[in-house]
């Protein structure tokens, strides 16, 4: 997706710089002159309705805008709009769960701004030409749920089509997609398809407000809404945050970081990352940035496999978690081979068996590398 400068400035120099885990990646250095956003960026707080624009003007405006989905994946949003011929869409889930622990932010962009959020839904509906939208929120979220469907109703039917407010069982990870779509649509993604193969799109609801701000306001995604908080951080909140911000200066901002910090982590404890490197910049997937300390952050002793069976009566893929960490860690071609046929590609990387794990095996991680060695295998013997 296309990347916009969130100051105004000069570009220094374009190069290499660390990202959370250590890791060098492309970035634009920018020297900023205090000057303002451009003046065809439209700034008021005035709700914009009308929905202006063919299909594909629609989907061009959101391509230049470098929309991409803010729930983590960063998936450019405008290829989710590119329906492939061949392929029927009849419905649009817009994914409000926010089932990770400690993030906020999704809740705080409905309760703050629940009507352009559904002028986005409404121009993705146009967009895909689908004529129903399903908004999937938790239940641990009344106030999101009863201001999503006031809004509404206030709103009247909507051109497009109808929108229905889903109230869902709290429940980890059905934030993720395929999980999602059997929530809200009681539909079955199967093992190697996408949702566009059961007649669905998922978006994330800050995606909906991102694409009302780009389409209506004439904004591209430069700035996002993330929460900030964890163990020992005196000032928690959910902020609006500009595209390339030092970690470190959003920690300073929620009151600096705690004596006894042990982990940061950009995202939620269960899905995240760990950040070595705490000058690395926020991207446009980062939803959150964790504290956590030191007791939280130390990791159980690793002792052997009991076979218990907790991780594959947790994982919501249907896997073997523990017989895929076998498989991975004697790293032979012939048991990665093994691991392709117990589809260790469908994992969602939800760190659920990792978690329920009593003997407390980095399950996940040795996944992780399973699933590397299985898409190299395949690279290998295309």
């Amino acid at each position: 997706a296309p990347v916009h400068s969130p100051v105004s400035g000069t570009i220094v120099k374009i190069d290499e710089v660390a990202g959370f885990t250590g890791y060098s990646q492309p970035a634009i250095q920018i020297k900023t002159d205090g000057d303002q956003w451009l003046d065809s960026i439209d700034r008021s707080d005035v709700l914009i309705s009308t929905i202006e624009g063919t299909r594909q003007e629609l989907v061009q405006k959101i391509a230049e805008a470098g929309i991409v989905g803010l729930g983590g994946a960063a998936f450019p949003t405008s290829v989710k709009l590119s329906v492939p011929a061949g392929k029927t869409i009849d419905s649009l889930v817009i994914n409000a769960v926010e089932c990770e622990p400690y993030l906020t932010a999704d809740h705080r962009v409905m309760l703050e701004h629940a009507r352009e959020v559904l002028v986005g839904v409404r121009i993705l509906m146009r967009a895909l030409e689908v004529k129903k939208a399903f908004v999937g929120i938790e239940n641990n979220k009344p106030d999101a749920i009863a201001i999503m469907k006031e809004t509404i109703a206030n709103i009247g039917a909507a051109p497009e089509g109808e929108i229905s407010v889903v109230g869902l069982k709290t429940l980890y990870p059905q934030g993720a997609e395929k999980q999602l779509i059997k929530a809200v649509l009681n539909r079955e993604v199967p093992s190697g398809k996408l949702p566009l193969d059961v007649g669905a799109v998922v978006s994330n609801v800050g995606t909906a407000y991102a694409v009302y701000r780009a389409v209506q306001k004439h904004q591209p995604l430069v700035q996002r809404v993330i929460t900030v908080t964890g163990t020992g951080i005196t000032r928690p909140g959910n902020f609006l945050v500009r595209i390339g911000t030092p970690v470190e200066d959003l920690i300073e901002l929620a009151g600096g970081m705690p004596a006894d910090a042990g982990k940061v982590i950009a995202g939620g404890p269960m899905m995240g990352q760990t950040v070595g490197i705490l000058s690395a910049p926020v991207v446009k997937g980062t939803s959150g940035i964790l504290v956590l300390g030191k007791a939280e952050s130390r990791r159980p002793e690793v002792t052997p496999c009991i076979r218990c069976g907790r991780c594959v009566n947790v994982c919501p893929m249907g896997l073997e978690p523990y017989i895929l960490e076998t498989l991975s860690r004697a790293e032979k071609n012939d048991l990665n081979e093994q691991m392709d046929e117990r589809r260790v590609l469908d994992c969602i990387e939800c760190g659920s068996c990792a978690f329920t794990c009593p003997a407390g095996r980095p399950l996940l991680d040795y996944i992780r590398t399973g699933k590397q060695a299985v898409m190299a295998l395949r690279r290998r013997t295309k």
